[in-house]
């Protein structure tokens, strides 16, 4: 016998949501302060300073300027003066993207820039890593990282060999990541597997880890929250996992690509960090021209 409602069932429809008519609905915070970019401009006394920060932030605006999709671009500045060397360092800033990459070879350290798609690297060698070679590059991601990221390819590890209780989809997923590895191409588009989605157990999370391997590169993109990239030793295979900005896992993810999108700056970024840099060398030039040389 089915029963009819006379009445909507308590809790549904409009205005349910609200007890008492003084009452108010309670929202989540929504995040506030979002940075936008502001031009800043170094302060720069000494003309000689001030002529050689200009040369070197307008050679890179015309870099910037001149880049195309899949170039790198690199321009040297540790045979700058320590007094140059920071003014170009005030002028260009932090972003949100830094990477840090660890291999046989030494240390590199990578800081984006506020300019989106220009970065800032500096690179460690020697047996105490007293050897420190600093340049900039405009491209997409700096590509010297992408060459050390990982190891050479290993031969393929027997995933039957590491099933044990508890392990229930985690064979699946290698096999599923190690055909896509070795048969990746750089046309390919991005290949994810959702492990927030995807039933697993504690077994497979240390059976993938175990088998994945660590690789060399590590890269944080800063936002609301935190995106944490990590290589792992197989090629083009990436742990990319996301933060709020409690710092809580809200997304678990391994991909399959040259680089995650999310640490690259987009064409039309690059394009938009040339017309910003000009329009700091213009600011810059206007403060170097003397009085006598405005009124002329």
């Amino acid at each position: 016998m089915s029963a009819s409602f006379m009445f909507p069932p308590v809790g549904f429809g409009p205005g349910s949501q609200i007890g008492q008519e003084d009452e108010e609905l309670n929202y989540l915070a929504m995040p506030s302060g979002v940075h936008v970019y502001e031009p800043h401009v170094p302060e720069i006394d000494d003309p000689a300073i001030m002529v050689a920060t200009l040369a070197f932030l307008d050679d890179l605006q015309q870099q910037a300027q001149a880049w195309r999709a899949g170039d790198a671009c690199l321009l040297p500045w540790h045979n700058l003066s320590p007094a140059v060397t920071a003014a170009v360092h005030d002028a260009l800033g932090e972003g949100e993207v830094s990477a840090r990459l660890e291999d046989a070879a030494g240390l590199v350290e990578v800081q984006e820039t506020v300019f989106a798609g220009i970065w800032a690297l500096r690179a460690y060698s020697g047996s105490q890593r007293q050897d420190v070679r600093e340049q900039v590059e405009v491209s997409a991601f700096p590509r010297a990282l992408l060459a050390r990221a990982f190891p050479p390819r290993p031969a393929r590890p027997n995933i039957a060999a590491g099933v044990a209780d508890g392990i229930v989809n985690a064979p699946a997923i290698l096999t599923e990541l190690f055909d896509r590895s070795e048969n990746w191409q750089p046309q390919h588009h991005p290949h994810v597997v959702n492990l927030s989605l995807l039933p697993h157990t504690p077994e497979d999370m240390a059976l993938l880890e175990a088998t994945l391997g660590r690789g060399r590169l590590t890269i944080l993109s800063r936002g609301y929250g935190n995106c944490r990239i990590e290589a792992t030793a197989t090629p083009h295979v990436w742990r990319v996992r996301y933060y709020n900005s409690m710092d809580t896992l809200i997304l678990d993810t391994i991909e399959v690509s040259a680089v995650p999108e999310v640490a690259c700056a987009a064409a039309e970024d690059i394009a938009d960090s040339a017309i910003r840099l000009r329009e700091i060398c213009a600011v810059l030039r206007e403060e170097s021209t003397s009085p006598q040389e405005k009124q002329a």
